[in-house]
Parts: C-alpha cells; structure tokens; sequence
C-alpha cells in the first residue's frame, strides 16, 4: 500500500517538474534567437563594412567581425560580396569559400528582411543562421550571416535532463542532447537503442517493478515524455524523465518501514538474550582452558624472548657478512689501486740502478725516497681494508664525523673512479664529535654511499653530495640526483629492496638504522622535489665530559 501511494504520488511531481523545464527551456530558446536575429539588422547597416563592400577593401574586415562576435555572443558571422564569396568572418578557414547555393545566401537575396535558416551540415550537425542583404544606394552588395549558438543550450539541458529533443515543422530532430537522434524522427529516435548487456536487462526488470505508467524507453530505461510548443516556425519541444528519483524516494520510505521491523525484531531478540544470561555458570567450566591458555601464553613468551637474543646474534652476524660482501665488491678496486704503485716502484728502482751505475749517489736517493711514499700509500690501502673487515664492538668512543666520512670516501674510492660520478664533500673546519663505534659509524656511511652509486647507475650527470652539519645535533647527508625511493614505509623493512635479484639483500638499510639507534640517533630518508634521494643520520653531539663518564662506566 505504502509503495502504491507514494509512487502514484512522487511521479505526478516529477512529471510537473519535468513540464516547468520545459517552459524554461522553450523560454531560453526564444530569447536566443531574438537576441540573434536583431545582429544582422545592426551590421547590415555598418558603415565600415558597407565601405568595405564598396571598395573591396576587407583587411580589418574579419577583426571588426570577430569584436562583433564578442559583444553579441554569436555561433559565427560572416560577410559575402555580391558574388557569394566570403569577405570577412571571425572563422578564417571560411574567408575564400563560395556561397552562391547555400540557403541563407539565396533567401537573403530574395527577401528585404532577415531570413532565418536551418543548414544541414551533414554527420547530425545543424547550422542555425539569421541572414540579411546589405544594401547602399538601392543596390545589394552582399549578404551579412550571423550564426545562432544554440549548442550552448544543448550542453546546459544535456546537465540537468535526461534527454531533450527539437524537432522542426516536419517532424525531423534539429537539436538534441543525444547526438544519434538528430535527423531523425522521434519515432526513429526512440527506435535507436543499444542491444541492453545482461546487467542493463536486468536493471530493466527493477525499473518496471512499480508498473508506472511508462511513456517511452531510452537507452533501455523507462521514462515519462513531456511535450511543449515553441512559438517559432512550428518547433516543438520534448523532454524525457526517468523514474530514478521516483525508485529513490519510494525505496527511501520502505527502507524505513523496514528498519522499524528489524529495530522491533532486534527488541525481542534481546529479550531472549536476557533470558539466556542466566545461564552464566556454564561459563565457569571454561575457567579451565583459560588456565591453560595462560600457561601457554606464558611459555610463548619465554620462547620469543630467546628467538630475540638469537635474532640478534645472528644480527651481528649478517653485519659482518654484509661488510665482507662489500669488501670483496672492492677488491677488484684496491687490486687496480696497488698494481699502480708497484708499477711506479719497479720504474723508480731500474732508473736509481743506473743512476747508482754511473756514480750519481744523491739523485738516486730521490728515487728511493718516492719508493717509500709508495710503500707508505699501499699501507695505508691496506690498514683501511683491515680496519673494515675487523668486526665491530659495542663499544663507543668519541669519533670525529669527518674523519668517518673521509675514511668511508677513501674505501669507496675504487668504485667511485671507476664510473663517471661528480661527488662533493662538505664538511667544516671544526670537529664534529659524536659516540659511536667508528668502525660500525664507517660502515653506514659506506652503505649509504653504495646505495648512492647504485641509484645514480643510469645518469650521465650522476651526481653524489655527502655534507656534515652541527646544530642541535650531528648530521650526515648523503644526496643523489637518482629516480628517488619508490616506497618509503616499507624502506628501511628487513629483506625489502628495489634492486634486481642476486644484486641486494635488503637488509642494507635494516642494520643501518640499526646501528644509529644503538648509537642513540636515527636514520631517515626523503626525495628531494627536483628529483633524487636523500639519507640523513642524525646523531647526538659529544657533550663535555661525556667522554670520561662513559670510559669511568666501562
């Protein structure tokens, strides 16, 4: 009963608000072309465009057209001489054109006054023109066009109804919101509908469930038809509303209806269920079980406090492991970097023979002395390598932040020179002291310097910035023109990495921050608006006398 009397009821209101839009449109519809129909009046009587007309003269012809266009809000205007040939119009792909045959031409010529006419331009489009003979001195110089813009009114009526449709004195369709229908009759124009998919035949049935008196189908829904009459050379308008906001309504009032049962249902359940507590004492013969879930809810957390004393063993473990793959990445590197020095050696020691076989004693002791340069500078390659593959301890000491960052720089040094990488170091003039291990501290920075070389890999401007700041605290920066990181929740996740299979681990970052936080400080990363990554770590500044606590402590 509910659903009988509110559909009868909310579809005679949609019906009457579909009627007084269509009254509106109708009315715009006629303001338009009253507007239009007087511009073709004022320009034939333009003294500039009659001047132009007589002494074919047309090169501000089109600009004086186009501010037309502008003040009026025309489709188009054109200007034809004599000859039918377009002189001027605010659309330049038209000056040239002959319009000898076009209706608007020739009804124009025959007529003193404005003619309006209708051109189909072929492909459902239409043309609505208002036309008019210039004429000076009793003779006719040309014609003046002036395009109406009634799309515009299409597009509004396309935002607000469903369908609309204007159809001429012959039944045909000259404007219509759906662009399959013009040309046709509305007869053929309701015929034209998709073949419906299953979903769309199955809406179909839900659309007909209230049995509403149903006028016409589009695009396969039921819609009321609504009819007007425009006062101009027998046009009628029409206009199509669907039932979507009847079925709305109607199923909005049912909708509670029915949450008034189920609210009455869900009373008497919880009756029911008052009832039933009552029987709580069976509840005690769970007590039971939940002694047991204790137990082993005990027993759980005794076993994951040992898996957490061995994770980080085996933490400590793949620190290392991570260090000795780094170091064995190098040594092709530190090779190259020793056979330099050899060579050098080797050349040094044949010129002091001969210089000692000829009697020059002191020039040879030169050479001898570049000899032992060398031999100091492949020590120095060498203790770098047994520093770093010595495993760190936990213990800290105060550790100068651009000596790290020099000590990592000179480690990375074979990998850096052996692609095209600018890198740029900022430090300043004072210490930057912080705790920490510095063998472990050397070790992140080196992380972060390879991830660095990795992501600038396809850059021919590769470019890698590593700076040292005090403020608040210490920070290491470590910048790159890279693509920047693609997920950076999931960055610094154990076994998470962006590098192809067998070139990372994804535990890089994991022990890095790590060994920061161990260190008291963080490690974080962002990507930068210009493209690239940048990696801080962030640790405390040494305070005085923080040194002798921590030594006195160990």
């Amino acid at each position: 009963m509910t659903n009988a009397w509110l559909t009868a009821r909310f579809s005679e209101n949609t019906r009457v608000r579909s009627e007084l839009r269509l009254a509106l449109y109708t009315g715009n519809l006629l303001s338009e072309l009253q507007r239009t129909a007087v511009v073709p009046l004022l320009l034939a009587r333009d003294p500039a465009l009659i001047g132009s007309l007589n002494s074919n003269d047309f090169s501000t012809t089109s600009a004086r057209l186009i501010a037309a266009q502008k003040e009026i809000g025309a489709a188009s205007i054109r200007l034809l001489d004599a000859s039918g040939r377009t002189v001027g119009s605010t659309d330049r792909y038209q000056i040239g054109t002959n319009n000898v045959l076009a209706p608007f031409y020739v009804e124009a010529l025959r007529s003193s006054e404005t003619v309006f006419t209708v051109t189909n331009r072929g492909g459902g489009a239409y043309e609505f023109t208002y036309s008019r003979a210039v004429i000076a001195d009793g003779r006719t110089l040309g014609v003046i066009v002036v395009g109406a813009d009634l799309s515009r009114l299409e597009r509004s009526w396309a935002g607000i109804s469903d369908a609309v449709a204007v159809t001429d004195s012959e039944g045909f369709i000259i404007l219509a919101t759906e662009p399959r229908w013009r040309g046709l009759t509305m007869p053929e124009a309701l015929a034209v509908r998709d073949a419906p998919s299953a979903i769309q035949r199955a809406f179909q049935v839900t659309a007909d469930w209230t049995a509403l008196p149903i006028d016409a189908y589009v695009q396969g829904r039921a819609v009321m038809q609504a009819e007007a009459r425009i006062p101009f050379r027998g046009w009628r308008m029409t206009s199509f509303t669907t039932y979507a906001s009847v079925r709305e309504q109607v199923n909005a009032v049912l909708a509670l209806e029915i949450m008034g049962f189920a609210i009455l249902l869900a009373g008497t359940f919880y009756v029911l269920s008052r009832r039933a507590r009552s029987q709580s004492v069976a509840y005690m013969r769970e007590s039971a079980d939940l002694r047991a879930l204790n137990m082993r809810l005990t027993r759980e957390i005794a076993e994951r406090e040992r898996m957490q004393k061995e994770l980080r063993v085996a933490e400590q473990t793949v620190q290392q492991s991570s260090k000795l793959a780094a170091l064995g990445e190098m040594s092709a590197g530190v090779s190259h970097e020793l056979n330099q020095p050899l060579a050098a050696m080797k050349t040094y020691l044949a010129g002091a023979r001969l210089l000692l076989q000829r009697g020059r004693a002191e020039e040879a002791l030169s050479s001898f002395q570049r000899i032992d340069d060398l031999i100091e500078r492949m020590g120095a390659i060498t203790r770098q390598l047994k520093s770093y593959a010595r495993k760190g301890g936990e213990a800290v000491e105060p550790v100068d932040l651009r000596a790290a960052v020099s000590s990592a720089l000179t480690m990375m040094e074979p990998q850096l020179r052996s692609r095209t990488i600018r890198v740029t170091r900022n430090l300043p003039r004072g210490t930057v002291m912080v705790m920490a291990d510095r063998i472990r501290l050397e070790q992140v920075i080196i992380n972060l310097l390879r991830n660095a070389v990795d992501a600038v890999r396809d850059r021919r401007d590769a470019r890698i910035e590593i700076t040292v700041e005090a403020a608040t605290n210490a920070y290491v920066l470590v910048r790159d023109n890279g693509p920047g990181i693609s997920d950076l929740e999931k960055l610094f996740e154990p076994f998470w990495t962006t590098k192809k299979p067998g070139e990372g681990t994804g535990l890089g970052l994991a022990i890095s921050s790590s060994i920061v936080a161990d260190f008291g400080g963080r490690l974080t990363a962002h990507n930068e608006d210009g493209g690239g990554a940048v990696f801080a770590v962030e640790l405390p500044l040494l305070k005085p006398g923080q040194a002798q606590q921590t030594l006195a402590a160990e």
